[in-house]
């Protein structure tokens, strides 16, 4: 069977933190992404081309932590990160820290088509981008006022904070006129004190039996020092090889610690686990005791998704051959 997932990030996503139509315009946005890498398997098409359609699609939308609704940094710019891998070659390529690519899963696939590389970074992963003529966008492009809000707190909080994270309630005070919060935030029905995480991924089987995985994050909100998550990493937020293909979501160092991605095909050649009793150990006795929210997507050589998550909640669709689509957020 082909098949393919999607994630919009996971975390503490209570159903009293979203208003009606916040509910409505994600869910809105995971069926249209989903539809996008769904209809390129259903024609016959690659995995490889399905994750990076819909996950460029979920770049596109300011919904999300990557590409255009990515988070600022500390110094008011974005560094956004990607990574896509074939399993059936284990061919990868990822890209840290671009700044002006309209979307950062193409410049990732470029690195792995068009170099002998696997990972490049800002500056030279926007050079050789410019170079091949993808899209680059001003500054202007990826500022939203809901991710400038989220600065602006975390900037008076003093510490980075995780996609779509509220203040706590009095926590913030009154900002100076050089940086107001002059636009309601739809997004929260209420101040959640909770950290949610923010990253978009694709995983897919195409009817010829290969495996895909794509991954897109905007990092931390307030973030420094060039700072660099799991999902560039191979083997940390994004693997794919005959067995499984994997994307993750969370706080990306914990993910990088336990090499989460890899340690789930590990666990299926060595042990002989299945896809969803490999994704539950890691995700839920592995990442969790250690203090590693989030989750992931995965699927595997015959099929079968999996998308498990440890936090309240997770922002995800999938559809398998022959099947209707499933779009969630809550447990």
């Amino acid at each position: 069977m082909f098949a393919l997932a999607i994630h919009g990030g996971a975390g503490t996503i209570a159903r009293a933190s979203l208003t009606p139509d916040a509910e409505r315009d994600y869910r809105a946005a995971l069926e249209a992404a989903l539809a996008t890498g769904y209809g390129i398997l259903q024609q016959g098409g690659a995995a490889l081309d399905a994750v990076e359609a819909a996950v460029r699609n979920l770049e596109d939308c300011p919904l999300f932590n990557a590409g255009r609704g990515a988070v600022f940094t500390h110094e008011g710019h974005h560094e956004m990160d990607a990574a896509i891998m074939a399993g059936h070659t284990r061919l990868v390529g990822a890209v840290a820290g671009v700044r002006q690519v309209q979307n950062p899963i193409r410049a990732a696939r470029l690195v792995m088509e068009q170099t002998e590389h696997v990972l490049l970074a800002y500056p030279g992963a926007d050079e050789l981008a410019r170079e091949h003529g993808l899209p680059l966008q001003p500054p202007e492009y990826f500022f939203t006022q809901h991710r400038f809000n989220q600065l602006q707190e975390a900037l008076r909080e003093g510490r980075m904070r995780l996609d779509h994270s509220q203040a706590q309630p009095g926590a913030v005070p009154d900002l100076p006129a050089t940086a107001p919060l002059d636009e309601p935030d739809k997004f929260t029905a209420a101040p959640d004190p909770n950290w949610k995480k923010g990253t978009v991924g694709a995983v897919a089987r195409d009817q010829h039996g290969h495996l895909a995985a794509a991954t897109s994050t905007g990092g931390m909100t307030n973030k420094r020092y060039s700072r660099i998550g799991d999902t560039p990493l191979i083997g940390a937020g994004t693997w794919a090889d005959d067995r499984c293909a994997i994307s993750c979501t969370g706080h990306g160092e914990y993910f990088i610690r336990a090499v989460a991605a890899y340690d789930i095909t590990c666990l299926m050649e060595y042990r002989g686990l299945s896809l969803a009793e490999a994704c539950r150990i890691v995700v839920h006795d592995k990442l969790a005791p250690a203090g590693g929210e989030g989750g992931l997507i995965a699927v595997d050589a015959a099929g079968h998704v999996a998308l498990p998550f440890n936090s309240e909640g997770m922002y995800r669709a999938s559809r398998i051959e022959g099947g209707q689509a499933v779009v969630a957020i809550y447990k």
